[in-house]
């Protein structure tokens, strides 16, 4: 019998990565993320190139009432959920706290930090319920280490960590796995977003070195969701191998 999974933030980069690679890996997918067209495009794919079945639910995880809604709408056999992938996250903006602006740390909060919550308090249950299941936080460098002008992103990503680690001694009773994964560049939309569509800054970003590829993090889902029921990966910090450090890199 397949497992399923659920995956938040599945529309790009990371998180569509990881639905490829798990759909074609013998799970069944939920999908979730605001961009419907997006979903769509994506089901599509798991339903011609793999034997997976698939549910999209497009909703933002900020919003408590639409997560809600969404989860609370999974019927029969989608009702059990055996991963939760807990990707949906973003950086916006790049400014010290003293000329921030307000609206980026909110919808960094919201989604990286409250949003993991929400979902986390609405699936974990049921893992709870039947003694089995494993939760993946997607967190980053920034988890690991503060930079300047990215204090309410590293402040978010600090989060993740504290409630991975918190969540894998509560769920320690019930054999529920939790584990998380920091990764360090990645190019995917992430600069994109952070420089609020100014491509030009996102792709200096990475000029002149190799970071890594969302498949490369989806590679590593896999490693863990794969160990035997004994095993838990408590935590990876993957990086290129032109980057040290949140701040230290090789470019050529």
């Amino acid at each position: 019998m397949k497992k399923t999974a659920l995956i938040t933030g599945a529309t790009s980069g990371i998180g569509k990565a990881i639905a490829q690679i798990l759909a074609s890996n013998g799970y069944n997918l939920i999908i979730t993320g605001r961009r419907q067209e997006l979903l769509d495009d994506l089901s599509i794919w798991i339903s011609t190139e793999t034997e997976a079945k698939v549910v999209s639910l497009c909703f933002d995880v900020r919003d408590l009432n639409q997560v809600e809604k969404a989860i609370d709408s999974l019927s029969g056999e989608w009702e059990n959920i055996d991963l939760l992938i807990n990707n949906a996250g973003l950086a916006v903006g790049l400014e010290p706290v003293h000329s921030g602006v307000v609206d980026d740390w909110d919808r960094m909060i919201d989604t990286n930090v409250k949003g993991l919550l929400y979902i986390s308090h609405k699936i974990s249950p049921r893992m709870v319920a039947k003694k089995d299941g494993h939760i993946i936080n997607l967190s980053s460098i920034a988890g690991h280490e503060a930079y300047p002008n990215g204090a309410a992103y590293c402040a978010s990503k600090h989060a993740v960590q504290a409630i991975t680690k918190a969540m894998r001694i509560e769920l320690l009773p019930f054999g529920v796995k939790v584990s998380s994964i920091s990764p360090g560049m990645v190019d995917t939309e992430f600069s994109i977003v952070r420089f609020k569509g100014d491509k030009e800054k996102a792709n200096n970003v990475y000029k002149g070195l190799t970071p890594l590829d969302a498949r490369d993090i989806a590679d590593s889902v896999l490693f863990m969701v794969t160990r035997p029921k004994h095993v838990n990966i408590d935590e990876l910090i993957i990086m290129p191998t032109d980057q040290a450090s949140a701040r230290d890199v090789r470019r050529r």
